[in-house]
């Protein structure tokens, strides 16, 4: 069973107010590409995502500035901006540096939370559950994200997350399609139940192993799902 995104109409309920900083314009699309409602080597037109998202291109090219710096976006001379297509190497030597982060920072997150820090997770983590059993991946994915943050701001390292944040937003995309899968999704979840025990139980080196086996599946996906693209698909020309 495959599990579908939303579409653009309906993730997108309401239209930003033209004066809504650039920030929260940064965000709407970082979301629409994470959910491959914009995906990669899609061209990004400015009429219509400004239309889309109801501001200026003022703030839209401003978003486009920090999409680019994530590495999610590539601006290209005369020819505007497009998403981002990562090549296989890419994928592995991201994956590759994100896991030993990730081991890090579970043990650092164990010896460092807060217990506010650990309650904190641990209902969002079964909140998060609650949306996997109405199967509503966005709401889903958007706790997932929220939870692995929250766990990498305990670790109270500032340039691990500094580091950590940067490289995770250029494979945010991927992450979330593998849960389009129904099987890797439930595998997720179970995951992310251990996960939060370790955290409870402060056993750091457990929560480390867990944390760069999860990411380890993640990867496998990424690249068993892998086509070169040498010119995707655009959803907006």
């Amino acid at each position: 069973m495959s599990v579908q995104p939303d579409t653009p109409e309906n993730s997108i309920k309401q239209k930003i107010d033209y004066s809504t900083l650039p920030s929260v314009v940064t965000d709407r699309l970082r979301e629409l590409i994470i959910e491959g409602q914009l995906p990669p080597g899609a061209r990004l037109n400015e009429r219509e995502l400004c239309d889309l998202l109801g501001v200026s291109r003022t703030p839209l090219r401003e978003a486009f500035q920090t999409l680019a710096f994530e590495g999610l976006i590539e601006m290209q001379p005369n020819k505007g901006a497009k998403v981002t297509v990562l090549s296989r190497k890419d994928i592995e030597e991201s994956f590759t540096l994100l896991g030993a982060l990730e081991e890090l920072a579970g043990q650092l997150a164990c010896a460092h939370a807060s217990e506010e820090d650990i309650l904190e997770i641990t209902a969002l983590t079964y909140e998060m559950q609650a949306f996997y059993t109405r199967q509503d991946l966005p709401n889903y994915y958007r706790l997932n994200r929220e939870i692995h943050q929250k766990l990498i701001h305990a670790t109270s390292n500032d340039l691990l997350e500094k580091v950590h944040t940067h490289l995770n937003r250029r494979l945010q995309s991927l992450r979330f399609r593998s849960n389009l899968n129904q099987e890797k999704w439930t595998i997720a979840m179970e995951e992310h139940l251990a996960l939060v025990d370790a955290l409870k139980a402060r056993d750091g080196e457990a929560l480390g192993r867990l944390l760069k086996e999860h990411l380890k599946r993640k990867s496998r996906f990424a690249l068993d799902e892998f086509t070169p693209r040498e010119d995707a698909a655009t959803a907006t020309k």
